[in-house]
């Protein structure tokens, strides 16, 4: 289908006339760009909330690994940390000494143990 030919005369005359609507109609369409496009005001707050999460994740890393380099550096050089470790976590002892362990006691009402109370 061929365009209706319109004279230049014609054309200017409707953009006199219709100039202030096309111009508010612009100006919307480029603040409704500017507060939900792609790079807006949303997108960017949306990353300023995701750089603040991001940050706050490495200072918790950042004292995690100085809370371990400290632990690390006790092991190389405190031998009361290495026997406490040995002890607590792998059962170890020294020559002589007794080992005695414990069974976990039972919860009331723990349906795995019998309740002896009754």
């Amino acid at each position: 289908m061929p365009l209706p030919n319109i004279s230049p005369s014609v054309a200017a005359a409707y953009l006199r006339r219709n100039a202030r609507q096309i111009l508010v109609l612009g100006l919307f369409a480029l603040l409704l760009h500017d507060v939900f496009g792609t790079h807006g005001f949303i997108a960017m707050r949306r990353t300023q909330k995701e750089i603040e999460q991001i940050r706050d994740q490495i200072s918790k890393i950042n004292d995690e690994n100085k809370s371990l380099s400290g632990q690390v550096n006790s092991l190389k050089t405190d031998p009361k940390a290495i026997e406490r470790i040995a002890r607590e976590e792998m059962g170890l002892a020294r020559p002589g000494e007794l080992i005695y362990k414990l069974p976990d006691s039972a919860k009331p009402g723990d349906p795995q143990k019998p309740d002896l109370q009754k």
